[in-house]
């Protein structure tokens, strides 16, 4: 396969770089830590390694140095395709380099040997109320799927450390080929009449997703495209990915690591946000019983902030702008749909809500994000997130099987270039108030509630 000997040929060069950064550079400091930053979530704090994407705080995401636009103009398309096909990005993810037209092809044409998903997944599926969550069954379907682990049968076997990527990048070819058949199958489930639909033999990846789930469209398969392209990977440091790393650094095949990524993708405060965005916006459209004027909507998002919670899909950690991913897909809408009530709802969010946020003076960075409009533009071609008291959470798997991209090219690099085990060491909360004491030089009053504690130092 030329994809195997296209990162082959990479790893001589990047184990020396490796290994000259520990040998002769090992001591160089990268970061400092402070106890804010360990009691508030290790934000900010440098201590991972990816080379497949970097966020740049005036730029957005960068997949392999390529920020949105340029990906969206650079990738591989098909003959009359707005979009570029899937199988391009992977090929970029993993080797670095941006594909031609055959090489992105070839992926293409990998994942569709390796489509088939097997039957028993679909029994698992189908032993699930239909009320299961749709996060729950990806995640339960794909931990099911670890049977067919190569890289487990392999370790079993003996395997070399040095070719532990090896069987990693089968898993993860099989695993990325499978994905949107196993997510088309739960959405069958959950929401239409249960079938199988078989993919397509002349659609590509993204698209023979949107034909699993029963839907002909080319402008719905050109957002297929769009939407896993812009997902697919956003650092390692978000809990998905980097679930997916710390688990796989015990040597647990893809499999189990994926499946951990996912339940952390499901958590309101990560993946699950596009189905919060799009609740907060179908309470706003039927509050009016349709389109608020800007008056109103500036009312109801005051409403929304002085109850104490947050206009979903506004605001993001790092960017300083709006959303590049966010901008792509207001570009995709204006073109297909500029007469849709919910979308013309979201361009006016988008007007409004920055200017209420700033207002207000707590938030950094007022823009919006990925998920706030993602949601408007499936749910026009009618894909639903859920149903009503069904907990549902389906468009969070469209997240998962696009971050699936990422999180395996990142697992197989991490496995070629012999990354370790994590493990962080802890402290506990008396060694951060000693640590405070003796660098403030001011005694910490302790509580008599804490006077038993029996420290580790």
């Amino acid at each position: 396969m030329n994809l195997r000997k296209q990162i082959e040929e990479q790893l001589p060069g990047w184990r020396a770089r490796l290994k000259r950064l520990i040998t002769d550079y090992g001591k160089v400091k990268v970061a400092e830590i402070n106890i804010a930053q360990i009691l508030g979530g290790i934000r900010d704090v440098k201590a991972l390694v990816t080379d497949i994407s970097c966020v740049d705080p005036n730029q957005g995401i960068r997949l392999r140095g390529y920020t949105i636009p340029e990906l969206l103009e650079l990738l591989p398309k098909r003959p009359g395709n707005e979009m570029p096909f899937l199988g391009g990005l992977y090929y970029l993810l993993l080797v670095g380099r941006m594909p031609t037209y055959e090489e992105g092809m070839e992926i293409e044409e990998e994942w569709k040997k390796r489509q088939t998903v097997p039957e028993y997944v679909y029994d698992v599926i189908r032993a699930m109320p239909k009320d299961t969550s749709a996060m729950n069954l990806f995640s339960l379907a794909i931990l099911a799927m670890e049977r067919e682990s190569h890289f487990a049968r392999e370790y079993d076997l003996g395997l070399r450390k040095e070719d532990y990527w090896i069987p990693t990048l089968e898993d993860a070819l099989d695993l990325t080929a499978r994905a949107p058949a196993v997510a088309a199958f739960i959405y069958n489930y959950k929401f239409r009449d249960g079938q199988i639909i078989k993919p397509k033999p002349d659609l590509d990846w993204a698209a023979n997703f949107g034909y699993m789930i029963g839907i002909e469209n080319k402008q719905y398969y050109d957002l297929a495209r769009l939407y896993f392209l812009i997902h697919s990977d956003h650092e390692s440091g978000n809990v998905s990915a980097h679930t997916t790393y710390l688990v796989s650094s015990t040597l647990s095949d893809v499999y189990y690591a994926v499946s951990a990524g996912l339940n952390g993708l499901a958590g309101p405060l990560h993946g699950r946000a596009n189905q919060e965005a799009m609740e907060w916006l179908l309470e706003v459209y039927q509050k009016y019983q349709g389109l608020p004027t800007k008056e109103q909507l500036t009312e109801y998002a005051w409403q929304t902030l002085n109850a104490g919670k947050v206009i979903p899909g506004y605001g993001h950690a790092i960017l300083r702008i709006t959303d590049p991913r966010f901008t792509a897909q207001l570009e995709y809408g204006q073109r297909v749909m500029p007469d849709y009530d919910l979308f013309r709802l979201a361009k006016l969010v988008y007007e409004v809500v920055p200017e209420v946020l700033l207002q207000q003076g707590k938030a950094k960075d007022p823009w919006p994000n990925v998920d706030a409009i993602s949601g408007v533009l499936q749910r026009y071609f009618g894909v639903l997130d859920s149903k009503e008291n069904d907990r549902g959470g389906f468009y969070t798997v469209l997240f998962g099987v696009s971050r699936i991209l990422g999180v395996t090219a990142n697992t197989i690099w991490a496995r070629a270039l012999g990354a370790p085990i994590e493990r962080p060491k802890s402290v506990t909360t008396r060694m951060l108030e000693t640590l405070a004491e003796q660098q403030s030089g001011t005694a910490i009053p302790l509580h008599e509630a804490y006077a038993h504690e029996r420290g580790c130092g």
